[in-house]
């Protein structure tokens, strides 16, 4: 779900707002690579039954018959106990694409499963729910076209009481709402935006996990930037209320921050309604997240840190590209140079732990700097010129982007302080050279 990918930037000379254009250009075919590529990442809630786990239940491929008989001793039953067991049954058998494909073929086996789900009996519910759970993971979106019957239901389920159900609901539509435009089609009239919404007031972390998941989902649909983002998103009260979710505290949980980070991300990424975010409040939330997240590498190993960190930084380097961050007064809220110390802190950990970030954070470093004289000369108040020249290797166009501006603020007499270093003297040299030809 989180490996994501950059594409390779060749070395350049040449402008900052040169290099600034083209990175836009670039970050925006990486979007769109992403939303090719990736947009079909599904999360399985399979390892929630507890029967699963033993050794010994390995499931069967079905064939047309044994589907018939689950649908019918489901729906026909004489106890409720063998009504039940045939679900599980076939839901075992529908983790296989071809028990998958057997079953939307079969005529009626949609309609039966959707009675099933909307009955009054809430284990046969939670167990139908459960096998359009397992047909919403498939690759096919024929599959997935094939349960709309039943999302209008899911929809309605999400306004119930049972917390287990509903991150049952918001995972299966989440992995819908990715595959098939049509899904989308039916479930935007219906209010899955307001529905959401509502979601976000569940005190359960499982629920608002789940949410953010649904919620990343559906704002990752190519349409999302021109249909869904500017009509339905920002109608609601989603942006802030992701905004709260994101405020460091006691209070904050990392998986939840995690989901709703990503969809800042993509909002941000949309260009819509970055000027509202600022005045939001976004910059503030993500810089003193920025500093908490440093806090937490000081304190830990844990290795699961980047999945925040990642879209953190990518949200602040996108915000601050915005011509409308000084008007609104967001530049301000990021002046405070332990903003930079905090950034410096996070590229030693991803240097030693997760290299593939680095890059992250010298976009970061580099938009932090280019606007701002009181950046730069933090980094001189701070004494990171050395570690700064350590990470500078990692990408050339980086490279050029986060010291350039620095170099014209006066950077070349702090860089002469370490020009008789042996380990720092190519490196020194090469951003002397750049200084001088830029």
């Amino acid at each position: 779900m989180w490996s994501r990918r950059r594409g390779h930037l060749r070395p350049t000379v040449c402008g900052v707002e040169e290099l600034r254009r083209r990175r836009r250009e670039q970050e925006a075919a990486l979007r769109k690579a992403r939303r090719e590529q990736q947009l079909v990442s599904k999360r399985l809630l399979r390892e929630d039954a507890p029967e699963e786990a033993g050794e010994g239940c390995v499931a069967a491929i079905l064939g047309e018959a044994e589907v018939q008989q689950f649908l019918r001793q489901a729906q026909r039953g004489t106890e409720e106990k063998e009504r039940e067991g045939a679900l599980v049954s076939l839901r075992r058998g529908l983790q296989h694409p071809e028990t998958q494909q057997t079953f939307i073929q079969l005529e009626g086996s949609m309609r039966t499963l959707v009675g099933l789900l909307t009955s009054n009996q809430a284990l046969l519910q939670l167990e139908a729910a459960r096998c359009l759970h397992e047909l919403s993971h498939s690759e096919q979106s024929t599959i997935a076209e094939a349960c709309l019957p039943a999302t209008s239901y899911l929809l309605t389920y999400l306004s119930g009481h049972s917390s287990d159900f509903i991150e049952l609901c918001l995972y299966t539509l989440g992995n819908l709402i990715v595959e098939s435009e049509a899904v989308r089609r039916q479930l935007l009239p219906q209010g899955i935006v307001p529905a959401l919404a509502a979601c976000i007031q569940s005190p359960h972390v499982a629920v608002l996990e789940a949410l953010g998941y649904a919620l990343s989902q559906l704002l990752q649909a190519k349409e999302a930037p021109e249909k869904i983002i500017p009509s339905s998103i920002l109608a609601s009260t989603l942006p802030q209320h992701m905004l709260q979710m994101l405020q460091p505290g006691p209070k904050l949980n990392p998986g939840v921050a995690v989901e709703f980070a990503w969809c800042l991300h993509y909002i941000i990424c949309s260009q819509i309604s970055n000027p509202l975010l600022i005045g939001h409040g976004a910059l503030s939330t993500l810089g003193l997240l920025l500093l908490d997240l440093a806090g937490a590498v000081q304190r830990t190993e844990d290795a699961g840190l980047e999945l925040l960190a990642c879209p953190v930084l990518r949200c602040l380097s996108n915000l601050l590209t915005e011509a409308a961050v000084e008007t609104v007064g967001g530049q301000m809220q990021l002046r405070d140079e332990r903003v930079v110390a905090a950034l410096f802190i996070l590229l030693q950990f991803f240097f030693q732990k997760q290299p593939s970030l680095l890059p992250e954070g010298l976009w970061l470093l580099n938009n932090l700097t280019a606007n701002s004289p009181s950046f730069c000369t933090s980094l001189l108040s701070l004494d990171l010129i050395e570690p700064l020249l350590q990470l500078l290797p990692v990408s050339n166009v980086v490279s050029i982007m986060a010291v350039q501006v620095f170099l014209q603020q006066s950077g070349l007499q702090a860089l002469e302080r370490h020009q008789e270093e042996a380990q720092l003297q190519d490196r020194v040299y090469a951003l002397r050279q750049t200084a001088l030809q830029g």
